[in-house]
């Protein structure tokens, strides 16, 4: 039985131990035929990225005994070796420009004393100049493999440091274009492209392969790549479940499985939050708190090709920021007029309920975990007893933790979709269904909650409006899609008042099918 590669990202480790590999090499000939030497392509974090480039360091180093029974064995000439300068940003942290400076230094000395080659130059840039001349020189054509480009700019989002973080990388990468008679291929990887980093501004022919459809699939598992290539550890595995949990990330091709949740489940068969849980996404809810945006309605997000391409760190869009770091992903390309828009999603159940539960945690609750935990456990325990007039007194107690400073120098508070988007995300974050804007004959009721054993209908009003949340959803019929269910249904109306912010009048009405 083969072995599963756990936290391995060598490639020369996962074949010589025998450990399952899903072959990604047919990838490397298409890039090795791609009519640009300058190539990137970004995915969220623990996608792969950095056994793909060690995959293209051993493939260019001719390390033909590694690729035995893989797709490039015979799709590649073997005799052809180039020296290769590997830089992988993904180690550690670097919080300062000297630290990040030290950083590069000890790269390229790396590959220096790989090649046994003497540096002269005192300053990273230069440095990185004199290496790649004087590899050319001794050995031909460079190769080279950038990992996390970006990773010291995105470890520093919403700090001062960012932008010097990326204007000395900008720098850094700079040296590239005037290298180019000495360079045989460059490729780089990363989370996201910054605009307004030198190597996107005057490296003009880096391609980008990010959004492309022929390498949509480069990164993840797809689920026939799932079945053939695990197949040993599925046998008492329930597949549906598992894609719920962890399928679903679309890059305008196949829907993929986040490779870190699958090696992770299949070696202890529970369902956990694996990948949401290896790196704390501190600066959503920074970005948030900041501008005091809302929790955005995500089932109903759309960005354009403008967005994506002009990400930078003084004007990020907060929903290209979650699709940039894996927290949402695309649902669809599609165009209006001749502008290219992208609907987005939550990819799977793993980041919908991790995702919702840390931002309410971050964004609501002054002792955020302990009053989140019970908040989230006494919400659970009242859907699944079916006694959802209780939710009454936990949401008049929920609003009233609510510190003043939230609603300082905004307004938010007078309008419905603030509460909406506040019942929208604690209910997802119990990992029930929950349904924004349900669309029904007469109209859309503003939140459905699927749930284990009932159906709850939800309308929100502020007070003084002409019609009563109870009476909308009765005139309108919001519940009648669901009476064949078999389940319960419950209706629930619920109106505000903007001066006390919370709520002033509570209504619950059960349905049952006869």
């Amino acid at each position: 039985m083969k072995k599963l590669p756990i936290s391995k990202a060598v490639f020369r480790e996962i074949i010589e131990e025998n450990c399952c590999y899903v072959d990604k090499t047919k990838y490397v000939r298409m890039i090795e035929d791609y009519p640009s030497k300058y190539l990137f392509i970004s995915r969220p974090r623990r996608f792969g990225k950095s056994l793909f480039l060690d995959t293209l360091r051993a493939t260019y180093a001719g390390e033909e005994e590694l690729f035995k029974g893989l797709y490039l064995e015979n799709n590649w000439d073997w005799s052809e070796k180039y020296p290769i300068i590997s830089i992988d940003w993904g180690n550690g942290t670097v919080t300062t420009k000297e630290e990040l400076e030290k950083k590069m230094h000890w790269n390229l000395l790396k590959v220096a004393n790989l090649y046994d080659i003497k540096l002269e130059e005192e300053f990273a840039t230069d440095k990185f100049e004199e290496l790649i001349m004087k590899l050319e020189k001794k050995h031909g054509k460079v190769v080279i493999l950038i990992d996390e480009y970006d990773k010291p700019i995105v470890d520093n989002l919403c700090k001062p440091v960012a932008d010097i973080m990326r204007e000395t990388l900008g720098g850094f990468y700079s040296i590239l274009k005037g290298a180019d008679k000495y360079l045989k291929l460059v490729f780089l990887t990363g989370v996201s492209k910054f605009a307004k980093t030198s190597i996107f501004s005057k490296l003009n022919n880096l391609k980008d392969l990010t959004y492309k459809t022929d390498y949509s699939d480069l990164f993840g598992y797809t689920q026939s790549e799932l079945e053939d290539v695990f197949n040993e550890y599925l046998d008492d595995v329930d597949l549906e479940k598992v894609k719920e949990w962890y399928d679903g990330y679309k890059f305008l091709g196949s829907e993929m499985y986040n490779p870190f949740d699958i090696l992770l489940f299949l070696d202890d068969k529970e369902y956990s939050f694996y990948w949401f849980e290896t790196g704390t996404p501190t600066l959503l809810a920074n970005e948030l708190k900041k501008e005091k945006k809302k929790i955005p309605d995500f089932n109903n997000i759309t960005v354009s090709e403008t967005d994506l391409q002009s990400f930078d760190i003084h004007d990020m869009k907060f929903e290209v920021l979650l699709l940039q770091t894996g927290y949402l992903t695309i649902e669809k390309e599609y165009y209006k007029g001749v502008k290219k828009r992208y609907k987005l999603k939550l990819p799977n159940l793993e980041v919908r309920t991790a995702l919702t539960e840390f931002l309410s945690m971050n964004l609501f609750y002054p002792d955020a975990k302990k009053n989140s935990t019970i908040f989230s456990d006494q919400l659970y325990d009242i859907f699944h007893d079916k006694e959802p007039e209780k939710l009454e007194p936990l949401f008049k107690s929920f609003f009233d933790g609510i510190p003043h400073q939230w609603y300082k120098k905004n307004d938010i508070a007078k309008y419905e979709g603030y509460y909406n988007c506040l019942f929208y995300t604690a209910f997802s974050a119990i990992g029930f269904e929950t349904i924004p804007e349900s669309s029904t004959l007469e109209g859309d009721a503003d939140l459905t909650v699927l749930a284990d054993n009932a159906i709850y209908v939800f309308e929100f009003k502020m007070i003084k409006s002409p019609n009563s949340a109870m009476q909308q959803i009765k005139e309108r019929g919001y519940y009648k899609k669901y009476l064949n269910h078999g389940q319960d249904i419950f209706l629930i109306g619920i109106e505000f008042d903007h001066e006390k912010k919370n709520i002033s009048d509570f209504e619950m009405e059960k349905i049952k099918e006869n």
